[in-house]
């Protein structure tokens, strides 16, 4: 049976629709930057999602050639994730969607190496016919970290992050934002096949004792 981070760690993925407090550990991802409107048809954003689809199966597939990794293990590949910040804004301005700078990304078992990636990234581009050389492997500890299910669109999650702030602040944390610690999302809904009213979210940001 695949290893399913989905079911193996529920803390981390299938949270509550209220607001609760975890500790994320270290993990690794498949991963690329950009920024804009990551609606746009044909965008950079949309672009992004090629590559790591690509990387992220010609690793779990591996196993199927003549590459070996040590450890490996079959698993289900994780949910997309995205890491988002404006430069300058308070919290997030849905309105203004051209300044979002985001970090896309995949989770990646530990058993990935450098070498396993850079050997995956070549794989991708030759099977593919796509340019992959945005990917890279990023190494994330968030820690403590605010975290709840949001349902419904995506511009109606300021109603989740309001719910979230104010349990937060009775609790005696606040935000942690700066740096690699963002305003993260991971997409447990296919947009393409959902209503946007059904779409479920992980939202989770980074706090910090006051």
């Amino acid at each position: 049976m695949p290893f399913d981070f989905k079911k193996e760690q529920k803390e981390l993925y299938l949270p509550k629709s209220a607001p609760g407090i975890v500790t994320v550990p270290p993990m690794k991802f498949v991963a690329v930057d950009g920024q804009g409107d990551p609606n746009v048809e044909g965008g950079e954003y949309k672009g992004a999602l090629e590559v790591l689809y690509a990387v992220s199966y010609t690793l779990k597939m591996s196993y199927k050639g003549e590459y070996r990794i040590p450890g490996f293990y079959e698993y289900v590949v994780p949910p997309l994730e995205g890491f988002w910040r404006q430069t300058g804004v308070e919290g997030f301005d849905y309105s203004d969607k051209s300044t979002f700078q985001w970090t896309s990304a995949i989770r990646l078992p530990d058993f990935v190496r450098e070498e396993d990636f850079a050997w995956a990234v070549s794989a991708a581009e030759k099977k593919k016919k796509l340019d992959c050389s945005r990917a890279y492997l990023l190494l994330l500890e968030e820690g403590v970290c605010v975290q709840m299910l949001h349902l419904g669109s995506y511009d109606s999650e300021p109603e989740s992050v309001a719910r979230m702030d104010a349990y937060i602040a009775g609790n005696g944390y606040e935000n942690d934002m700066g740096g690699d610690r963002r305003h993260h999302e991971i997409y447990l809904s296919d947009p393409r096949k959902t209503s946007p009213e059904k779409w479920k979210t992980v939202i989770r940001h980074p706090i910090r004792r006051k």
